[in-house]
């Protein structure tokens, strides 16, 4: 009778994982790095426990996570007059600024009011509320930027056009997603008006250390024939699947899908 032995040898570790692993990062980068993502992703309670835990002191984009929290919230639940009072209230600059924005906001608003009229029994449709909307807020507007034109044009186009026979960009303007999209660029723009980065910095490393691998592989260095980050599904792949929750925990549809969580 036969038997089989189990090899013990201990695998060679490539020389690249020993030096990564001489290299020691400060406990306070990598603490900055963590504020910065709890932060900028928008996890209120976990923000404040690390920061007394950290002993950091949080900047003034901290203090708008709540509110951040808020107005995306209304935003991917439909609630669009209600995100544009807040974000009015939490800084009236934001959209006096940026006018590509605050018009992407009265869109959305449109289409909410045009995704109601459809939802409506045929014999009791009532498009009254969406063309007084477009005509007093978005038609001023679209007059003097041709970019707003044809988004207007293309969301009354909604109202001519049974929902059945919608072409895939007219269909793509009643999907949630885009609820997800205005409301993220909503969460960019405060976070810019506190002199906080658009996103979390550890995105930026993540995409660079996926740069400098593809480089260093192009360069034929003596680099591990695999190199995951142990993250789930990878970060970059998370990015790139235009997935309806994404890192935020707010799905499209308004909903928290974790206590603490929210944007970006």
């Amino acid at each position: 009778m036969s038997s089989s032995t189990v090899s013990t040898t201990t695998p060679t570790r490539h020389q690249f994982d020993r030096r990564v692993e001489e290299v020691k990062p400060s406990k306070t980068d990598m603490n900055f790095l963590v504020m910065d993502y709890l932060i900028s992703e928008g996890y209120p309670v976990a923000a404040s426990k690390f920061a007394a835990e950290a002993n950091i002191k949080p900047g003034p984009a901290a203090e708008s996570i709540e509110e951040r929290v808020e107005i995306k919230q209304a935003i991917c639940s439909g609630d669009i007059q209600t995100a544009i009072e807040m974000i009015n209230e939490l800084n009236p600059e934001i959209l006096d600024r940026d006018h590509a924005l605050h018009f992407s906001l009265l869109r959305l608003h449109l289409i909410e009011l045009i995704r109601t009229s459809l939802a409506m029994p045929p014999n009791k449709t009532d498009i009254t509320p969406a063309l007084q909307f477009a005509t007093e807020h978005l038609a001023p507007r679209a007059s003097t930027n041709s970019e707003f034109l044809e988004d207007l044009e293309r969301t009354m186009a909604l109202l001519i056009f049974s929902p059945t026979s919608l072409t895939p960009e007219l269909k793509a303007l009643l999907d949630p997603t885009l609820r997800q999209q205005v409301a993220n660029h909503v969460m960019e723009a405060i976070l810019r008006s506190h002199g906080q980065k658009s996103e979390a910095r550890i995105k930026d490393l993540v995409r660079l250390r996926a740069w400098l691998e593809s480089k260093a592989r192009d360069a034929k260095k003596d680099i591990p024939d695999s190199m995951p980050l142990g993250l789930d599904g990878e970060f970059g792949e998370a990015e790139g699947n235009g997935a309806h929750q994404g890192e935020d925990g707010v799905s499209a549809n308004g909903n928290n899908q974790d206590g603490d969580a929210m944007v970006s």
